[in-house]
């Protein structure tokens, strides 16, 4: 995917469009929310600009970059009508399901790295190549 990530710490909000190349992409809109998706950008770029986000405002353990995206999450599913998320229900719910697949994903590579495994593709695959 191709886009900017928006973070926050003591020095405030960013919008990196590199560096994060090692992050896990968690998705949040269903995709049949295309509206929503039209509006998702402007959406975050008020909400980053609110006075909550000031880099004075920052605290490690309260006030944090996860807080930052859990308040955002919960400011659109508010304004669509939904219930707003404690942080345990997001982590449960959207969190820990991504981070446990890729926590496998990352397993397996390193079991590869240390193996002699070549891989070949099957006759039937490369006619669809």
């Amino acid at each position: 995917f191709a886009g900017v990530v928006y973070n926050y710490d003591q020095d405030g909000v960013h919008r990196d469009g590199s560096g994060w190349e090692q992050c896990i992409s968690i998705p949040l809109l269903q995709p049949d929310m295309w509206e929503l998706l039209q509006h998702w950008d402007k959406l975050l770029e008020e909400f980053s600009l609110e006075e909550a986000w000031l880099p004075h405002r920052y605290e490690e353990q309260q006030h944090n970059c996860y807080t930052f995206a859990l308040a955002f999450v919960n400011r659109v599913r508010q304004a669509r009508g939904g219930a707003a998320l404690s942080k345990a229900e997001f982590t449960e719910r959207f969190l820990l399901p991504h981070t446990r697949e890729a926590s496998r994903y990352l397993s397996l590579q390193q079991q590869l790295a240390h193996t002699d495994v070549y891989i070949v593709l099957l006759a039937e695959q490369q006619q669809d190549s």
